[in-house]
């Protein structure tokens, strides 16, 4: 049951990255739209589950917040030392986005939706009920992850077949999650701390680069309305999964 489920989310995931790729017209409106879906995401989804699952401190502070910072931080530095490296190279200051940050952050988006097919079987192995909540989530949030995976990749520069290539990847991973549940079980604090960790990524991809890049151009009033209704949409499936 949980790898049928997983395959709602293997076709919606495909979905996602489908509308990005369709809207290339409308590239402002795409990353606009993008940045407020992983605002979302981060906000409302990934750091409530991150402070749930790991729940203790370290000197006064949750773990899971921590992480986020360290994630944070992480991206910025990964992300100033590939593009050092690429101008120390004779890359051009306008083309300083470095493909491999592109790839890592779909990476991420990969290894995020492998955790999402993991807790659809984690899920279906306590009940049914709990099981149909949790597809319930994970099929309605993995369009943003389709449309988020596609546009990261393109967005560094990227070809288009490798941008493909990493939404394929991210639409077969909840097929593996979920077929992993049936051999080892990952210890609840560990996936909060990855959770935060990878909450912190998004935020700083979201805010640093996909943001600034969707006004750069087109600074316009329906370009901000798509990142709140990107972030808008994502309350909706937290509301309507119940958490």
């Amino acid at each position: 049951m949980a790898v049928f489920v997983a395959l709602g989310a293997f076709l919606m995931t495909l979905a996602g990255g489908w509308t990005a790729q369709r809207v290339t017209d409308r590239r402002h409106l795409v990353l606009g739209l993008a940045g407020g879906l992983m605002l979302g995401v981060v906000g409302l989804d990934l750091l409530p589950e991150a402070l749930h699952a790991a729940d203790r401190e370290i000197f006064g502070v949750p773990a899971a917040l921590l992480l986020f910072v360290a994630g944070f931080l992480l991206a910025h530095l990964v992300e100033r030392t590939l593009a050092g490296r690429q101008a120390a190279h004779g890359g051009a200051e306008h083309t300083h986005r470095a493909p491999e940050v592109g790839l890592t952050a779909a990476a991420a988006m990969v290894g995020h939706s492998a955790m999402d097919g993991v807790a659809i079987g984690a899920a279906f192995q306590v009940g049914g009920g709990m099981g149909t909540s949790v597809a319930l989530a994970v099929i309605a949030h993995d369009f943003a992850d389709g449309f988020n995976t596609f546009t990261l990749t393109s967005l560094y520069g990227n070809a288009r077949r490798r941008a493909i290539g990493m939404l394929v990847a991210d639409a077969c991973a909840p097929l593996v999650g979920a077929l992993s549940t049936a051999f080892f079980h990952i210890p609840e604090p560990v996936l909060g701390g990855y959770l935060g960790l990878f909450g912190g990524v998004l935020l700083y991809l979201a805010a640093a680069e996909i943001l600034p890049e969707a006004h750069h151009e087109h600074p316009a009033r329906s370009t901000l309305l798509c990142t709140v209704a990107g972030a808008a949409f994502i309350w909706l499936v937290v509301g309507i999964s119940g958490g």
